[in-house]
């Protein structure tokens, strides 16, 4: 049996060095309160929304504010944390002046679903910034990456650069290895799409997905969290679909690339995946500001590289 303190242990000195072990150790720790926090959340009066609006025009729930909370003492409790930057937030949040690293987090991703006990997340990263200018970075740069998904079981899932690990959190609170090296299988056959947004999808959207609905043993699946549709695929394969709005080309998309899509992608490409973002890959973009959003498709690689080749040669027509 290999806890999540153990994997982190046999990796100090090679992967990580000391400061990320602590780092990464106290985000599970927030992780667990997290938890702990929505399995009560009902009893505790935490359910509902509030009247605060967060940066992303969200009206936040009780429980986006709490855990944003917790995250946010992870990083005070992490001295090499610099900065806390996280989707609830306006701005980065200086933490330690002498620290050397951002701590990147949607603190409760899917939190729309909380009332109807749909399994929710939290979604992290780390890039090395000393200063607030170095946190704009590609997701190349990411040095870890992972998510907590709560729903039936907790499960928490990292990747520091030796594939994906996947923990279970026990009847004690502590997180115990249950899948090591995860790989997303190359082929699919299921698809997680937003069909209510049709009419906003691009060509190569809209033909993929009517081409995969006449395709005999093909699958829709949509849950509206996009931890819970990321684990599916981790445990199943599949591809993720958020495209961008053709209706509205100067939003970029829905998701967020520092928060949701970079991580993510960190995740599936260390998994044997593909991540795009419509024509590029989402680790190879250069971010512009915080709370950017770019369209999201990832998933099972040969999938993926379906819609990556119609939307190369939809550029080829273009520039013919």
């Amino acid at each position: 049996m290999t806890t999540f303190e153990a994997y982190l242990d046999a990796h100090k000195g090679t992967l990580l060095n000391e400061d990320m072990v602590a780092i990464l150790r106290n985000i599970a720790e927030a992780t667990r309160q997290i938890s702990g926090k929505l399995r009560s959340s009902s009893l505790s009066g935490l359910t509902g929304a509030t009247d605060a609006v967060n940066v992303q025009g969200e009206t936040q729930k009780p429980l986006d504010i709490l855990s944003n909370e917790i995250m946010l003492e992870a990083c005070r409790k992490s001295p090499a944390v610099a900065f806390a930057v996280s989707e609830e937030l306006d701005a980065e949040v200086l933490i330690h002046p002498t620290g050397r690293y951002a701590m990147i987090f949607d603190p409760l991703d899917g939190s729309s679903n909380l009332d109807v006990n749909v399994t929710v997340g939290t979604i992290f990263s780390i890039v090395e910034a000393s200063s607030a200018a170095e946190i704009l970075k590609s997701g190349r740069s990411q040095l870890a990456a992972g998510y907590a998904a709560y729903g039936p079981q907790t499960n928490l899932v990292l990747a520091i650069g030796d594939g994906v690990q996947i923990f279970t959190l026990d009847q004690y609170d502590v997180y115990v290895m249950t899948t090591a090296n995860a790989e997303i299988v190359p082929e699919t056959k299921e698809f997680a799409i937003n069909a209510a947004r049709r009419p906003s999808w691009d060509d190569v959207i809209t033909e993929y997905v009517d081409r995969s609905i006449g395709t005999p043993g093909y699958n829709m699946r949509w849950v509206g969290s996009m931890v819970a549709d990321t684990h599916r695929i981790f445990n199943r394969g599949g591809i993720f679909l958020y495209p961008a709005d053709r209706s509205k080309p100067a939003s970029g998309g829905r998701l967020r690339l520092l928060y949701e899509a970079n991580p993510i992608g960190f995740l599936v490409e260390a998994a044997g995946g593909s991540a795009i973002a419509g024509k590029t890959a989402i680790l190879d973009i250069e971010p512009t500001s915080l709370h950017q959003r770019v369209p999201v498709i990832f998933g099972s690689r040969q999938e993926v590289e379906k819609i990556s080749r119609a939307y190369c040669v939809e550029r080829t027509v273009e520039t013919v």
